[in-house]
């Protein structure tokens, strides 16, 4: 009886000792890029947060990535592969992954994804983006007043929702200190591709544009900005070393409390679906160091535009406010709905050119 009360004494303290051990297995974390880390852009900037995550939780964590994954079925694959790896939690950083998202987690209901600027949920799949739009407001003030040809360029990636906001935005930051600005947008459909987006800014400059703004991922405008002669703003991540005379700032996307808040939660087990979608308020949205080529007043208005806007005194889409053909949206001192904002795709009054289907 003694022999039998030991061994299960035994077997009770290896069956603690072995729980122990599952309890302290690290999280595994795996990201998806849809461009490389080395891009200076959108993706260094999700990769500089995935480095926050191992900063903030050391061995509790074991983050992976793969990098420069096409959006579509090689999304599919690689998420997939991901999720039979063991890993706990994914996040998927394009809006092109949305559908592959839905799709593997269908298929790997234990595992819980997070997909950036996407708008389709599961019990499993939670959604995140940041108010992007909140920043080329500010930007576009400052556009506005340091163009001296009044023409300012916007360099496109595709028309999605997010990006419309962004050049309305910015167009209507412009608009408001500047009358007789004039914006040029050109679409490059593609986020990445260091070629097309340098053609695109010389483009632009050959049209009389003074100022750049970019929704791609690579600094090839910034670099054109610079050896042309012309302010740019950065994208995502400071781009100041690629234009140092260039970058007037840059609008800065802060994931890293975002993933070290839901990591914490599948550590804790209360990680649950939501949808998240924060901005200057919630420091998600910040920027770069302002240019020293900024004049003090304008620095001025920047700051203060960005601190009103944190505390919900100002929203780039406040009306009166029409369509670009014409029609009315806002009426005085309206505000834009989230959910209309999130589904923009039109333009403001003022800008010229078609918007693409």
């Amino acid at each position: 009886m003694k022999f039998t009360k030991t061994l299960a004494a035994a077997a009770a303290m290896g069956l603690a000792l072995a729980g122990s051990a599952q309890a302290e297995d690290p999280v595994k974390v795996g990201f998806v890029y849809v461009g490389t880390v080395g891009d200076n852009g959108w993706t260094y900037q999700h990769d500089q947060a995935r480095l926050e995550v191992e900063a903030e939780f050391g061995d509790r964590v074991e983050t992976s990535y793969v990098e420069a994954v096409p959006e579509g079925a090689d999304a599919e694959r690689v998420m997939s592969q991901m999720a039979r790896s063991g890993v706990d939690i994914i996040f998927a950083t394009s809006f092109g992954y949305m559908d592959p998202v839905i799709n593997v987690a269908a298929e790997f209901p234990d595992v819980v994804f997070e997909h950036a600027t996407g708008y389709k949920r599961a019990d499993n799949v939670t959604t995140y983006s940041a108010r992007f739009y909140e920043g080329r407001y500010v930007i576009g003030q400052i556009a506005g007043e340091m163009s001296q040809t009044n023409k300012v360029g916007y360099i496109a990636s595709f028309p999605i929702p997010e990006v419309i906001q962004g050049i309305n935005a910015a167009y209507l930051g412009a608009k408001s200190v500047n009358p007789d600005v004039e914006f040029k947008v050109v679409w490059v459909y593609t986020w990445l591709d260091p070629g097309k987006e340098a053609d695109a800014a010389n483009a632009l400059i050959e049209q009389g544009v003074d100022v750049i703004m970019q929704h791609t991922d690579t600094p090839s405008a910034m670099t054109i900005a610079e050896e042309k002669g012309v302010f740019a703003f950065g994208q995502a991540s400071d781009m100041a070393a690629f234009g140092p005379n260039a970058q007037l700032t840059s609008i800065l996307d802060n994931w890293g409390p975002y993933y070290i808040e839901r990591i914490q939660a599948v550590m804790d087990g209360t990680w649950k679906s939501v949808d998240t979608w924060d901005g200057i308020a919630e420091n998600m949205v910040r920027f770069a160091p302002l240019s020293d080529k900024i004049p003090a007043d304008v620095a001025s208005q920047a700051q203060a535009t960005i601190a009103a806007i944190a505390a919900g005194e100002i929203h780039p889409f406040t009306g009166p406010l029409n369509k670009q053909d014409g029609t009315p949206w806002l009426s005085e001192g309206e505000v834009a709905e989230d959910s209309v904002v999130a589904g923009m795709s039109f333009y403001v009054e003022g800008i010229e050119g078609d918007l693409p289907n």
